[in-house]
């Protein structure tokens, strides 16, 4: 009887080892699902702060553009304005 229970031992040890190499197997192809749904919403994540980093740029670019004109056109209104004031001494607006 010793054999027998010598070998069912040993059948529990290897059962109790083939449990943990099954379950850190499992927990490693979860941690890898993990790991590229994580990637995938980093990607996700990267895709749209590009679209709108181009948006903002865009907009950018639009609002220079428009400052240059504004400025462009306020320094000939200053210039018109003091050609109309000639050299009478200049009196602050209230």
């Amino acid at each position: 009887m010793a054999s027998i229970d010598d070998a069912l031992h040993r059948l529990e040890v290897a059962l109790a080892l083939l449990e943990g190499a099954v379950t850190r197997r499992v927990e490693a192809d979860e941690a890898r699902g993990d790991r590229q749904t994580e990637l995938a919403l980093l990607e996700d994540d990267r895709t749209r702060l590009a679209a709108e980093l181009d948006r903002v740029q865009a907009e950018l670019g639009r609002v220079a553009t428009v400052t240059v004109d504004v400025s462009g056109r306020l320094g000939r209104a200053i210039g018109v304005v003091e050609g109309v004031l000639g050299d009478e001494p200049r009196r602050p607006i209230d």
